[in-house]
Formats: structure tokens, C-alpha cells, sequence
């Protein structure tokens, strides 16, 4: 072990970052099924519903919270099987506005 109980990085992992090598630890769980850019789309979905599902906890109202948690599933699910590169960045700004947007109703209701 490295100084601070650390590791000392090998040859095969000198020099790249975490994310690079966890893109590398999933590319050989899925040989030929995603490139590259697909990947890292994928996560960056899926990065944007966990934050959506998350602020929709803080919903006061039961009904309210269902509705809105319906209605994120029934958004994504609908569109999951988009493949042109355009749209999907576009639907990703879109929820991410969307998801701004909730944040900031939210946060006027608390206080």
C-alpha cells in the first residue's frame, strides 16, 4: 500500500480517471451492445430520472406525489426508445428544466 492506505495504481489503471474505467468495467459486461457515447447517454438518463423520482419525495400531498411520479415513469418509458441523438439531448434539457422547475415550486411552498 501507497502512503495514506491507498493503493498504488497498477499498469492497466495508471493514469485514468474513475469514470473512464468504470465506462471500461461496463463495456466488458456488455460487448457490442452500446458504443461509447450510447453509454454514457444511458447514464446521463438515468442520472436525470433518479434526481426526478428524488425531488418528487418532497411533494407534500400523497395524490400529488403519485400523479407526479406516474407521470415522470409514463415520460420515460414512453420515450425509451428514442435513438436520434438530437432529440434525446433535447428531451434530456427538457427534464432537466422540468426538474429545475418542480425544485423551485417546491422550495417557494416551504417557505
Amino acid at each position: 500500500m501507497a502512503a495514506g492506505g491507498r493503493a498504488a495504481a497498477g499498469p492497466r489503471g495508471a493514469g485514468l480517471g474513475s469514470r473512464r474505467r468504470a465506462v471500461m468495467a461496463a463495456r466488458r459486461l456488455l460487448p457490442g451492445a452500446l458504443t461509447l457515447k450510447q453509454f454514457l447517454r444511458r447514464q446521463q438518463v438515468l442520472q436525470l430520472y433518479r434526481k426526478i423520482l428524488r425531488a418528487i419525495r418532497d411533494v407534500p400531498a400523497e395524490a400529488d406525489r403519485r400523479n407526479l411520479k406516474d407521470w415522470a415513469r409514463e415520460e420515460f418509458r414512453r420515450n425509451k426508445d428514442a435513438t436520434e441523438e438530437d432529440a434525446i439531448r433535447m428531451m434530456i434539457t427538457q427534464g432537466n428544466m422540468q426538474l429545475q422547475e418542480l425544485q423551485r415550486t417546491l422550495k417557494l411552498a416551504k417557505s
